[in-house]
């Protein structure tokens, strides 16, 4: 005789009316991932830390799709500032749903060019804010007893570039404490990693090399900032019982010839 099994299941996140912190958001990636959320019903919260008039550009965009949307500044690797920027939040919103872990710098270090400021700043930029924020921020999810946290790592935390180390050491990072924090944070915050492969292109990548780089791509294209977005759409509302995953959103590439 087949027994019946009790299956629990958490509460379904629903992406409509909750509240999204995505840092980094006023350009390129983090802006598309904001605006797509945004679509799907969601209030927004961009975080800049320089760029003021991106920022307030990519509000307006929000704005005019008729959900909330605030600004919020900060150094995302001073603890201080994070700590203004939840305050900050929380002044204009009962709670934070989601966070999206975006920020990012990435520039070449050929290995015996680099300087100990690059490694600190890799490190402190790509993640030590992560680190801090969702610190910070997934004391409050744990609180509310519900949320949701998102890295944005890249495929080479775990297929290092050579000319890349202090970047794609700080994306190893993302990952490992992606995993640490999905075990901490359980059983009501969920924390996963994306790792996109080549989303977005340098401006001076040259015809021939964005070429060879499609044909070693087993899905025979450049990715572009709208996969990402749909990727944290999934990891939002798509299941309850996805934490501590690397999902790479590559084509493809990292899976060899």
């Amino acid at each position: 005789m087949l027994h019946q099994l009790e299956v629990k299941t958490g509460i379904h996140m629903k992406i409509k009316d909750k509240n999204v912190l995505i840092t980094g958001s006023s350009d390129r990636v983090g802006r598309i991932i904001a605006l797509t959320l945004a679509q799907h019903g969601a209030n927004i919260i961009i975080h800049y830390h320089s760029n003021k008039d991106k920022a307030l550009g990519t509000k307006s965009e929000i704005s005019k799709l008729g959900r909330n949307v605030i600004a919020v500044q900060g150094d995302l690797s001073e603890r201080s500032d994070w700590l203004s920027i939840k305050n900050d939040i929380l002044r204009n919103l009962d709670q934070i749903d989601v966070l999206i872990n975006n920020a990012a710098i990435f520039y070449p270090t050929p290995f015996f060019d680099s300087r100990e400021e690059d490694w600190d700043n890799f490190m402190n930029v790509n993640l030590k804010s992560v680190y801090l924020g969702s610190q910070i921020i997934g004391e409050e999810m744990v609180k509310q007893g519900a949320g949701k946290i998102i890295n944005i790592a890249d495929v080479s935390g775990e297929t290092i570039w050579p000319g890349y180390i202090p970047y794609c050491v700080s994306k190893a990072g993302v990952i490992a404490l992606t995993k640490g924090l999905a075990k901490v944070l359980a059983p009501n915050v969920t924390v996963n990693c994306i790792a996109p492969g080549t989303v977005l292109l340098a401006k001076d990548y040259d015809e021939n090399e964005e070429e060879k780089l499609i044909q070693r791509t087993p899905l025979k294209r450049i990715g572009s900032p709208q996969d990402i977005a749909n990727t944290a759409l999934f990891l939002i509302e798509g299941s309850d019982f996805i934490t501590g995953a690397v999902l790479k959103v590559d084509g493809g590439r990292t899976i060899g010839d």
